[in-house]
């Protein structure tokens, strides 16, 4: 009887310390200690671990985190017992033959409704052109950009912010992402680093003796020198190269600055958002390649923000290559090279989300498609030209043999006096008047119906973070809180509105503006923004979504089906409103239905408008 009480009790003790349980996508994270000696762990150790759930095995990489602290991060995509097991190139007992496991459980589906990242790492859609999370909901990607958030200027203070918040001088991280969740985005933009970019004694554009770039930042308000990108505490992304007060030794990193990144990732991924994730901006590039052996040490670098962050819902952004300037930044093929380097060593990101560029025209005339840039599988367009020329571009990708998804990763800004990147067919606009909105949103509406059925990243002048303490000149970029109040901004989850009223099936509707006659009035300019018209037919012929750009001409639909009723839906995308109609029209034998004016009565648009054709 003893025996028997002794063997039930070492039982219940087994039961009571057994596995930890855990959520499927909830971030776990492994916790080692180095026992050997390093010079610089960031280049001395590598080391991973492998993680072995229900029908999958993977390899985690990991990151130091200073001092003698190495960290592997993981999650559990399916319900069931997972286990891992560390392992190093170097023999290190602190980091070789670790082992631990957890038992995953299936958030419940009110969880997934208070957090849209429970449903799992985003996939692309069965259209081949979209995205979905992985329990097989719709994705459709509401971002901002907020290039300078891993910075002070967007400071994580540790609060709840109102539910209503406005925003308004001394806005906190916090702050900014609610008011943005009230406006239903779902994504963020970030630059995870800024190694050269300090408010110091150099130009913002800076060169070494010998005219090799060491940065081309943007101007901090008021004075001749660069931004600082600094976190909250002070800390830069790498440590200075040895004899430069500037130059950042890009082998030795400062965790300390990641682990500030690290609270912001982890907030956004809480807050339900995905973060758009880039490495570091392209001017970084040319001081790198002179001081380093490139490709080695960049490779190094993207793995250690992969290792660090691949654990969360991001789209992955190898390189911010907004502008290919010869002076300021490497080429597009020593990027692919290096990229193309790191992707043969470690393999695409650990659980498969999307990797692409922010890129200055497309992404596929830069690196092509496949097997010419094997690390590749989201395409985007961006930065120039601001006006009609993005759509063709946006169709070459739609059309591609075996296509990746792809969005307009940088449109026109509202907000950004800029007499190059912001001028229109030769209009440069008031900024946040009514017709830079105008610019902002149509651009918003023209991607997406081009093709680009991602979604849309948003941007508007105070992508750079220029905040309190920065004085405001005339001209310069507004301020934080002043880009966000803006109203286009708003008008962002109209676009999702009307194009996910028929729920996913947008996915797998075609870029057809062809078939409104017609489609560009008389006086539209190709380098302009007024007076085109766009559609999204479906396969079925049952189903078509249409905008049109101020001074459209209305317009005679062609390709739907022969001798149909259908129903025609208004819908304006100023204020998000459908215009109520309870009337049919018929096609005639060959398809068409010729449209008799616009909402207002008009045969040209004095606004731009959406319409829903649908199958009555």
């Amino acid at each position: 009887m003893k025996n028997y009480i002794f063997f039930l009790t070492l039982i219940l003790l087994f039961w009571g310390c057994g596995e930890k349980t855990i959520k499927t996508y909830e971030v776990q994270e492994v916790c080692l200690t180095l026992e050997n000696e390093y010079e610089n762990p960031y280049v001395d150790v590598e080391a991973w671990i492998t993680l072995e759930g229900p029908g999958i095995q993977k390899k985690i990489y990991g990151f130091w985190d200073g001092d003698k602290t190495y960290k592997f991060r993981w999650v559990a995509t399916t319900a069931g017992q997972w286990r891992w097991e560390s392992h190093a190139q170097t023999p290190d007992a602190g980091l070789v033959g670790k082992k631990g496991s957890a038992m995953a459980e299936e958030w419940s589906e009110e969880e997934r409704l208070q957090n849209p990242n429970r449903r799992g790492f985003l996939t692309t859609a069965p259209s081949g052109r979209s995205y979905q999370y992985a329990d097989g909901t719709d994705f459709f990607m509401l971002a901002d950009t907020w290039w300078s958030a891993a910075t002070w200027r967007f400071p994580l203070k540790g609060h709840t912010p109102a539910a209503q918040y406005q925003p308004k001088e001394g806005i906190s991280f916090e702050q900014a992402v609610q008011f943005r969740k009230n406006q239903e985005f779902n994504t963020v933009g970030i630059i995870a680093a800024f190694p050269n970019w300090r408010a110091d004694q150099y130009p913002a554009a800076s060169s070494d003796q010998e005219g090799t770039a060491i940065r081309q930042a943007w101007e901090k308000n008021g004075q001749n020198t660069g931004k600082d990108m600094h976190d909250e505490h002070g800390n830069m992304p790498f440590e200075l190269r040895k004899n430069s007060d500037v130059i950042a030794d890009f082998d030795r990193i400062v965790p300390a600055y990641f682990q500030s990144l690290d609270a912001k990732i982890d907030y956004l991924s809480e807050e339900g958002f995905v973060t758009f994730l880039e490495t570091v901006r392209r001017d970084h590039g040319p001081i790198w390649k002179k001081n380093h052996d490139f490709n080695a040490s960049f490779s190094r670098y993207v793995q250690y923000i992969i290792a660090r962050y691949g654990a969360y819902n991001i789209i992955f952004s190898g390189i911010h290559l907004d502008f290919i300037i010869e002076k300021y930044s490497l080429s597009e093929q020593e990027f692919n090279q290096a990229l193309t380097y790191h992707f043969d060593k470690y393999g695409p990101l650990p659980y498969g989300q999307p990797h692409t560029i922010l890129i200055d025209g497309s992404t596929y005339k830069r690196f092509g498609h496949g097997d010419q840039a094997p690390w590749l599988t989201m395409h985007s367009v961006g930065n120039v030209p601001r006006n009609h020329g993005f759509y063709p571009m946006i169709e070459e990708i739609y059309h591609l043999d075996h296509p990746y998804p792809v969005a307009n990763l940088e449109p026109y800004y509202p907000g950004w006096n800029h007499d190059y990147h912001n001028r229109v067919a030769g209009e440069l606009p008031e900024p946040n008047s009514e017709r830079d909105h105008y610019f902002g949103r149509t651009q918003m509406y023209g991607s997406v119906f081009s093709g680009a059925l991602v979604g849309h990243m948003y941007g508007t002048g105070a992508y750079c973070g220029s905040t309190s303490g920065e004085p405001y000149e005339e001209g310069a970029r507004p301020f934080i809180w002043e880009g966000l109040n803006y109203s286009s901004g708003a008008q962002m989850q109209f676009l999702k509105k009307f194009i996910t009223s028929e729920g996913d099936q947008y996915q797998y509707c075609v870029p057809k503006k062809e078939l409104l006659l017609p489609h560009k009035a008389n006086n539209a300019q190709e380098n302009g923004l007024d007076g085109w018209a766009f559609m999204l037919l479906h396969p079925t012929q049952e189903l078509a979504f249409s905008y049109f750009e101020n001074l459209a001409e209305i317009p005679t639909v062609q390709g739907l089906k022969n001798n149909e009723k259908y129903q025609l839906q208004w819908f304006n995308p100023i204020t998000g409103e459908w215009i109520k109609t309870s009337k049919t029209y018929e096609s005639d034998g060959s398809g068409q239905l010729p449209l008799s004016a616009f909402p207002d009565g008009k045969p040209i648009a004095q606004q731009d408008w959406c319409l829903k054709i649908v199958k009555a």
